[in-house]
């Protein structure tokens, strides 16, 4: 299972710094990042891509308040299967 998360933050680059420093809890929530991606069109906009070993760890992880927040405006999440 996969995690694709659409980041809109205030910020590119305090963003990217911020989502470095939180690695250690990813890892803890069951979360490996495959991929992090910067819109073209929406240079504040990032999509990160997940392995996810532990679907309910990395629910949890999405609802608690992180130092991501104050970094972000918004923030869409999909839970995505191998077809």
């Amino acid at each position: 299972m996969q995690l694709l998360i659409c980041y809109e933050t205030h910020d590119r680059t305090a963003f990217r710094a911020a989502h470095g420093e939180t690695r250690e809890r990813r890892d803890q929530a069951g979360l490996t990042q495959l991929q992090l991606w910067e819109e073209a069109e929406a240079p504040n906009r990032l999509w990160a891509l997940y392995g996810v070993s532990d679907r309910d760890k990395a629910e949890a992880w999405l609802a608690e308040k992180s130092s991501l927040s104050s970094q972000l405006s918004g923030l869409d999440s999909h839970f995505l299967a191998t077809a």
